[in-house]
Order: structure tokens, then C-alpha cells, then sequence
């Protein structure tokens, strides 16, 4: 069974906590999105990122003097956004460690496929940025199958807590016999089930975690979940989607 999970823009860089144990598998392909990335000006990059002067100049300047064998944190501990938060991975025991390297796979636009404990530095670069590299015409194209044929493991089962941007890459390649379970975070407004990014992003980390504590392998334990006040709605949930609909308790 493999977990799939988006990465975040926001990253660190922490060579104390923990050492990383491997490079990323699709090392020579991220030299060459960095060579592609090299090739653009300031104000290319800054399109390309759709971001402000200050994190534009941030990452141009990252860019320029990026080493991609040095100074590197694992990638579990250098991501920063909610849903590492949530999962708290500074704080895991070994054996929360043993599993996620063993069943978690972080997509990258950057990096392809990452293991929790791959070594990675800074980067910024969404996997629905439109760059065309070695003549293809945006990185779903440029990865092609790559991530799928990465993440897919021998059960060919793989747990979805990625958003669409990036789950998309692995989708397009599913094959029949393969089984492929989306996990939804949402809460009721006017009678529909909606899925608000911050929360839903919470509970995508924390249902990592959870997942790790309990060391699951079975993707129907998964329906224990029941924290930052989600509840598993067995009556919307299917064979290829587990749904928790959030729900504020009252005293």
C-alpha cells in the first residue's frame, strides 16, 4: 500500500534534527528542470511562479546557487505547509518514521516522487506551472508516467490524500486492476458536502499521522479516524472514496 501527498511551497532547510538517508530517485530529471529554470529571467520565473517580488527574489536567487547534492534536509521535515504541521513529523516515534519511508510517496513538480526521507533543498515550482521542458509542453507531461510506475507497489493499492493538481499525475495511468482510494475531508453547507482547503489540508496531515501511529494496512482502518472533529459518513463513501464529513461538536 503507498500514501500519495502533495508537497508545499513553503520549505526549510534543518541539517541537525535528522540526516537524510538517500537522494531523490529522479535526480537527473530535476538537473534538468533546474537547467530549464537557470535558462529564465527574474521576471520569466516570477510569471512562472505567480508570486510576489520578495518571494520571487527568493527563489531566483535559490535558483542560481542551488546544489542539489548538498546541504540537504529529509523532505518530511523540510516542507512546511498545514498539512506537515498537522502530521508533526519532528515529533514521530521510529516506528512513525519506519512507516511512512516504507508506504508515504511526496509529489513534486520539481522532484517527481519523494521519499519522506530523501534529501531535498528549497525549491518552488507547482506541478500545473507551465513549463515546457525537452519539448514537452507543461511537467504532467514532462513526468509522464514516472510518478506512477514510482509510487505503485506490488498491492497496487494507493491511498489518496493528494490535491487534484497533483493526484491528477498518478490518475491519468491507473491501471484495472490496481485500487485506488481518494480520502475526502469535507463539512455540510446547504446540504452539500464541501471541501475548504485549510481544514481539509489539516486533516490530509493528520491522517498521515494517524495512519503511522496505528501502523495501518488495511485501507478499511482508515474509516477510524475521527480527529480535528471529522466523522467518518459511511452512507458517501464508496470502494474508491472514504468520506469524513467535519462536524463541530457542541458542549
Amino acid at each position: 500500500m503507498r500514501i500519495i501527498l502533495a508537497p508545499a511551497k513553503k520549505m526549510n532547510i534543518d541539517t541537525d534534527k535528522l540526516e537524510y538517508e538517500d537522494l531523490p530517485v529522479f535526480l537527473e530529471q530535476t538537473e534538468t528542470i533546474l537547467s530549464w529554470l537557470r535558462s529564465k529571467s527574474r521576471d520569466e520565473l516570477q510569471e512562472l511562479w505567480g508570486c510576489n517580488d520578495k518571494i520571487a527574489e527568493q527563489n531566483y536567487k535559490r535558483i542560481k546557487s542551488m546544489d542539489l547534492r548538498k546541504m540537504l534536509t529529509p523532505a518530511i521535515l523540510s516542507y512546511e505547509g498545514i498539512a506537515y504541521q498537522y502530521m508533526a513529523p519532528a515529533v514521530f516515534e521510529n516506528s512513525s518514521f519506519d512507516y511512512v519511508q516504507e508506504h508515504l510517496r511526496i509529489l513534486s513538480g520539481f522532484y517527481g516522487a519523494l521519499k519522506p526521507m530523501d534529501g531535498v533543498t528549497p525549491y518552488r515550482l507547482e506541478m500545473q506551472a507551465k513549463a515546457s521542458i525537452d519539448g514537452a509542453k507543461d511537467l504532467y507531461e514532462f513526468w509522464k508516467s514516472k510518478l506512477y510506475e514510482e509510487v505503485r507497489d506490488e498491492s497496487g493499492v494507493i491511498i489518496n490524500l493528494a490535491s487534484k493538481e497533483y493526484s491528477k499525475c498518478i490518475e491519468k495511468y491507473l491501471r484495472p486492476e490496481d485500487t485506488y482510494i481518494t480520502v475526502t475531508f469535507g463539512e455540510m453547507v446547504a446540504g452539500k458536502l464541501v471541501t475548504k482547503g485549510t481544514y481539509a489540508k489539516m486533516a490530509r496531515g493528520e491522517m498521515v499521522r494517524f495512519m503511522a501511529e496505528r501502523q495501518i494496512e488495511d485501507p478499511r482502518e482508515i474509516c477510524k479516524f475521527d480527529r480535528l472533529q471529522y466523522m467518518y459518513r459511511e452512507d458517501l463513501s464508496c470502494e474508491t472514496e472514504i468520506v469524513f464529513e467535519r462536524k463541530l461538536r457542541t458542549i
